[in-house]
């Protein structure tokens, strides 16, 4: 069942809007669902909202209703499109993001409304890249190897402790929010920060850190691309952990094709 203050923010949300053409619903969480937002805001006959996960305690300002927290499932979100009269879904979430991606496939077709994917493209390797690609956290830390290794582990918050199974590296983390302790590895370092990354300072900070090795998720977008430069630059492996795959949806990654969509 949808929290009962998210269902009041999202119903105060739509009180004044109830004669709009499209009510559309944003599941964000990304630098390209705030673009889409601040898009969506400048259109006085369509109501939006964007519904952010809640894993983020400071979340970056935005141009729409928020609505925080889950929904319950697939049964959740479909009653949520129902009951607020939703026309379309944007899924601007994580590319790593499956579970609720997979929610709005369901429901969405459960409420016969039209879903769109609004992506970023991944990373391409090019030459001079040295990537050793995998599929999933677990392979990154048997890829590891049994040597111990200064190793760069930018794949955020979610899934550092997966890395507990390799004590024997030493691990520089940079996230957004600290994870709790009893997550990281034994011999960690966090760094707080958030893109974006100039290419100076990722060169400066591999360097500094005498980093051997990165790992991180193929998430696509400029934000983050600057550490993979530094990296080929560098001549430093990359693990990258490659995205899952999103069948079955209509996917963009141009923001004027994402509100044709909607607009027609």
């Amino acid at each position: 069942m949808m929290p009962v203050s998210s269902r009041k923010h999202s119903q105060q949300a739509f009180s004044d809007l109830r004669g709009a053409s499209a009510r559309v619903l944003l599941l964000g969480g990304t630098y390209e669902a705030r673009l889409f937002a601040q898009r969506l805001a400048q259109l006085s006959h369509i109501s939006s909202i964007i519904s952010l996960a809640g894993r983020t305690q400071s979340p970056l300002p935005l141009a729409l209703p928020v609505r925080v927290g889950g929904f319950g499932g697939v049964e959740g979100l479909a009653h949520f499109i129902k009951n607020e009269r939703i026309t379309h879904v944007v899924d601007a979430t994580h590319p790593f993001a499956l579970k609720i991606s997979e929610n709005a496939q369901q429901a969405c077709a459960q409420s016969h409304i039209p879903l769109l994917c609004l992506s970023r493209p991944a990373w391409q390797q090019v030459a001079g890249d040295r990537w050793i690609e995998v599929a999933d956290n677990n392979a990154a830390v048997s890829m590891l190897g049994v040597a111990s290794q200064r190793v760069f582990l930018t794949i955020g918050r979610q899934g550092v402790a997966d890395f507990c199974a390799a004590q024997h590296h030493d691990y520089l983390l940079r996230v957004i929010e600290r994870p709790e302790p009893c997550k990281l590895p034994r011999n960690s370092r966090v760094i707080i920060d958030r893109g974006p990354f100039s290419l100076e300072g990722e060169i400066a900070l591999l360097r500094e850190s005498k980093i051997d090795i990165v790992v991180s998720k193929n998430s696509g977008g400029n934000l983050t691309y600057a550490k993979i430069v530094a990296a080929r630059q560098l001549g430093i492996d990359v693990i990258m952990i490659t995205p899952p795959k999103h069948k079955g949806v209509i996917t963009t990654h141009d923001l004027d094709t994402a509100l044709e969509f909607i607009v027609g």
